[in-house]
This record gives structure tokens, C-alpha cells and sequence, in this order.
């Protein structure tokens, strides 16, 4: 039986869940890191999704992408797009490219997976950018933390190499895929 407080249809790229999940319910797995705190982060954003809390759902798939293992990075770059692109209005989603900005500009380099995360970031803020044309005027980049701290924004050629470099070419290839019209 489906939980009555969701209010969202399920996000067609995170695993089904059927009641809504603690937020707790990432944290016995967190210091391995590994396939089970992945998928607790995928389960866990579909219950914060189907909830009704968008921002929330992707703060899970970021953190998703602490696994030290790069065979299960085939869910959260879809799924991020997918939230963003199905937010409902009335739901709370912030600025997804000022937060990927953000995340990847002031990055604890004491988690798991720090370099590699930092370029997953860069890649989602262009994956974001692509997906809404009108990114620039409706979630735009935080222009006084670019000019405040002489920040530059790794083009997504940069990007992608880099993601080669820390992440794998095959999550590489991925991004370059979802850019693909």
C-alpha cells in the first residue's frame, strides 16, 4: 500500500519505496561508503521526492555520489534532471545551479570521494543549464561568489576530462550522453 503523504509520482529513475523513509535512513552505511549507502541515498531521495521535497531528494543524490565505487553511477545525473525538470511549482527546489556551484566550489575535502565529487557537481550545474534554456535568468550562478573569490567556472570540456580523470570515462560518457539532444 502506497504511503498517503506522497504526493509526488515516483521519480522513473530511483527505486519504488513504499513508505516514507527516515532521514536517518542512509547513516549505518555512511562510513563504508560503498553499494548499500548508495542505494540508501537513491532510497531515500524517492521518499523525500515523492514527499513532496525536491531540494531535499537531490541533497540525497549528492550525497549518493560519495560511493567509492563508480559501477553504480548510472542513477543520480537522470535522476537529478528528472527532479528538476518535474518539480512542482509549489515545491521548494531552490537554485539547482547555484547549489551545484556551491557543492562543487566548497567541497569538505574530508568525505569520501572529494576531487571525484567536485567534478560530478560542475558536470550537474551543466547538465542543469542544458536542460532549462532559461537557466541563466531563472536559477542563475552566484555571480558575487564568482567575483568575490575570483571563482572560474571549468567549461564542460574541462569538466568532462577531469570527470575522466576522478570519476571514470564510462560516468564521463554518461554525461556526455545525457547532454545529447
Amino acid at each position: 500500500m502506497k504511503d498517503p503523504s506522497f504526493i509526488n509520482k515516483p521519480c522513473l529513475f530511483l527505486p519504488k519505496t513504499r513508505t516514507r523513509l527516515p532521514i536517518t535512513h542512509t547513516r549505518e552505511f555512511r562510513t563504508a561508503c560503498n553499494i548499500q549507502y548508495f542505494q540508501a541515498c537513491l532510497e531515500l531521495a524517492q521518499s523525500l521526492w515523492s514527499s513532496g521535497s525536491p531540494a531535499q531528494a537531490i541533497l540525497q543524490l549528492d550525497k549518493s555520489m560519495m560511493a567509492s565505487d563508480d559501477e553504480y553511477l548510472d542513477y543520480p545525473y537522470p535522476a537529478i534532471l528528472w527532479i528538476i525538470e518535474n518539480s512542482p511549482d509549489e515545491q521548494f527546489i531552490g537554485n539547482p545551479v547555484r547549489h551545484f556551484q556551491h557543492l562543487a566550489s566548497r567541497m569538505n575535502h574530508t568525505q569520501p570521494n572529494a576531487e571525484a565529487r567536485i567534478w560530478r557537481a560542475w558536470a550537474c550545474l551543466h547538465l542543469t543549464e542544458q536542460l532549462i534554456p532559461e537557466a541563466p535568468q531563472i536559477y542563475p550562478r552566484d555571480i558575487q561568489q564568482i567575483e568575490k573569490e575570483a571563482l572560474t567556472i571549468p567549461s564542460l570540456k574541462e569538466t568532462l576530462v577531469q570527470l575522466e580523470a576522478h570519476g571514470s570515462e564510462r560516468e564521463a560518457n554518461l554525461v556526455r550522453e545525457s547532454l545529447e539532444p
